[in-house]
């Protein structure tokens, strides 16, 4: 907007820029917008009840503490079920934020995750309640409590991201562990600059270095086996047969202490290799199970042929030891080492979307075209799986659980693939992925995630912060760039439930977040278009509506504008004689 002598127009009318060109946002409309309740209170019917007075229709049930989910009786959840069809609205539920990978402070369970499990379908099944003959929308986190890696690059169009440090698990121990770049001095290298390392270097060193240490350990060992069989192996060789076995009883034997002395040797040797082989075969399961499907079929030759030589030399101990030096050093092979450390996200993106996928599909088998819609929603973006492609990712690999056990129960692939993508989606919560900006990202990246994500969203939180806290606050309060994101989710942002999540606005300053909200994110009063929220005019201003009235009558007071000072009786608005100059008495 022009301004003249320094000053700007919407310092002096109701609305400001807003008046006259509204920050109108793509896809939101006053009744598309929605409310949640007080995530601490369990009796969500009151709270129900108290939202519906800012005018909402949508009002989402804030159960995100499991406990707190637990303590509302069945009977609140039948009464909200007729309260829904007297009044119109249309109630969803965040379910209970539990991590969904099967992870705690002790590491990776598969009974955790099962849990985990049991826990969602739980709540699948008591929010199918509140609208059985509809589709009630329930959010997850993709996970929770565990903290995420810090990235460099977010790639995109065909380039993998990069890590600053990456949060890395142990698939057969479970334990994570958090790997940065590091800089490395080697003999014969450039010791002033060294040789940085790169997270993701790290990870694939970690994983052929433990293989190599293991491999090699055991290499020395069965070498102490074999030093010992061929000091042994001459002596006995008079008194034991092709199979093995003592051709001459004990008593025989004891009588010649060179004998016996070999034999014990001989023995030792024996539980050497005996050992030896039951770590090669705990090896082998490790890289069969772990490693790659080249990988795998490598290994099943190697076995193959490991089989064919066992047979042959069951009796011979050296040649059976010979047996396992071969195997040994061919497993040695830096190209067989199993990724049994791996970036956290890969891993929780395989445990999170089994448990989606099973929990989804268990609901509806019981539900069927009435069965709740499962939505996975991005954490803030300092905990695990809380970037654009992550909950993308889940989503993509949850739908393809359901379909796979869908297609095991006798229902068709293409009827599996359409109940999947109708009972999964995401939910894109805009304050959480601003949160990147902690890491250094910039505005382009946080709009560049939502577009990874655009084509599975199903339902979005709004609320705003300045992206270092998991502040929540209503939008326009903070630089969450919601234009834009609404921009690229495009008609799936259109036709998203969008609730308002302004927890902290609630907290301090002890109002509805409603009116503030369709002020900043310039909606219409009504669904044709404008006038906008933010050019309402009223006695009590709002904080995104400008500076002060329109044409504010004090001004006329104070600067006698127009017919304003004149006395009521000619027709002003000041107070008028009580008398006149030949009453008698002066005016008052």
């Amino acid at each position: 907007m022009a301004k003249e002598g320094g000053y700007k127009i919407e310092n002096f009318y109701q609305g400001g820029y807003s008046t006259f060109k509204p920050n109108n946002i793509p896809g939101i409309t006053t009744g598309s917008l929605g409310l949640t309740t007080d995530p601490r209170n369990a009796n969500v019917l009151q709270e129900v009840s108290s939202k519906l007075s800012s005018g909402v229709k949508q009002i989402e049930l804030e159960m995100v503490s499991p406990d707190s989910f637990d303590q509302v009786p069945k009977q609140q959840f039948e009464e909200l079920r007729r309260l829904q069809k007297l009044t119109g609205v249309d109630v969803s539920v965040h379910g209970p934020v539990i991590d969904t990978t099967g992870v705690s402070q002790q590491g990776y369970s598969e009974l955790n995750r099962e849990y985990s499990e049991k826990k969602i379908l739980e709540a699948l099944k008591r929010s199918f309640e509140l609208n059985p003959d509809g589709n009630v929308s329930v959010n997850f986190h993709t996970s929770e409590g565990i903290p995420g890696s810090e990235w460099k690059t977010l790639g995109g169009e065909g380039k993998e991201r990069t890590a600053k440090k990456l949060i890395v698990v142990n698939r057969e121990s479970g334990k994570l562990a958090p790997l940065e770049g590091e800089t490395m001095f080697y003999p014969g290298h450039d010791l002033e600059k060294g040789e940085f390392k790169t997270p993701e270097w790290r990870v694939d060193n970690l994983n052929g270095s433990e293989w190599d240490n293991s491999i090699s350990q055991l290499i020395f060992n069965k070498e102490k086996a074999d030093e010992i069989l061929q000091k042994s192996e001459p002596v006995l060789r008079k008194v034991m047969d092709n199979e093995g076995k003592l051709k001459y009883s004990m008593e025989e034997i004891q009588k010649s202490p060179v004998t016996m002395q070999a034999l014990n040797h001989y023995q030792n040797a024996a539980e050497y290799i005996k050992d030896t082989e039951q770590h090669i075969n705990s090896l082998f399961n490790r890289a069969f199970t772990y490693g790659t499907d080249e990988q795998k079929q490598v290994l099943k030759k190697l076995s193959e042929n490991f089989k064919t030589e066992i047979e042959k030399n069951e009796y011979d101990l050296s040649l059976r030891s010979n047996a396992l030096q071969k195997l040994l050093l061919t497993m040695k092979n830096h190209q067989l080492a199993p990724d049994v450390y791996v970036p956290f996200d890969e891993f929780a993106v395989e445990q999170s979307s089994k448990t989606f996928g099973n929990a989804a599909f268990e609901s509806w088998k019981q539900f069927k075209n009435n069965s709740p819609i499962v939505n996975i929603e991005n954490p803030p973006a300092t905990h695990a799986l809380s970037t654009g492609e992550d909950v993308a990712n889940v989503v993509r690999e949850s739908r393809k659980h359901f379909v796979e056990r869908a297609v095991k129960e006798g229902v068709s692939k293409s009827e599996a693939e359409k109940q999947a993508e109708k009972l999964i989606g995401a939910t894109w919560d805009v304050g959480h992925i601003n949160m990147l900006r902690r890491q250094g990202f910039n505005e382009k990246d946080i709009i560049k995630e939502t577009e990874k994500v655009a084509p599975f969203v199903k339902h979005i939180h709004l609320s705003d912060n300045f992206g270092m806290e998991h502040t929540e606050l209503p939008m326009g309060m903070g630089n969450v760039p919601l234009k834009e994101m609404m921009e690229k989710l495009g008609k799936q942002g259109v036709d998203s439930r969008k609730i308002i999540e302004a927890a902290h606005w609630w907290q301090h300053f002890k109002s509805s977040p409603v009116q503030v909200s369709l002020e900043g994110l310039g909606s219409p009063v009504y669904s044709g278009g404008g006038p906008y929220w933010s050019q309402n005019i009223g006695l009590q201003q709002g904080y995104l509506g400008g500076y002060g009235m329109m044409l504010p009558q004090g001004n006329y007071q104070m600067f006698g504008a127009g017919w304003a000072q004149l006395p009521v009786e000619l027709g002003g608005q000041m107070p008028g004689a009580q008398g006149s100059r030949m009453s008698g008495h002066s005016m008052e």
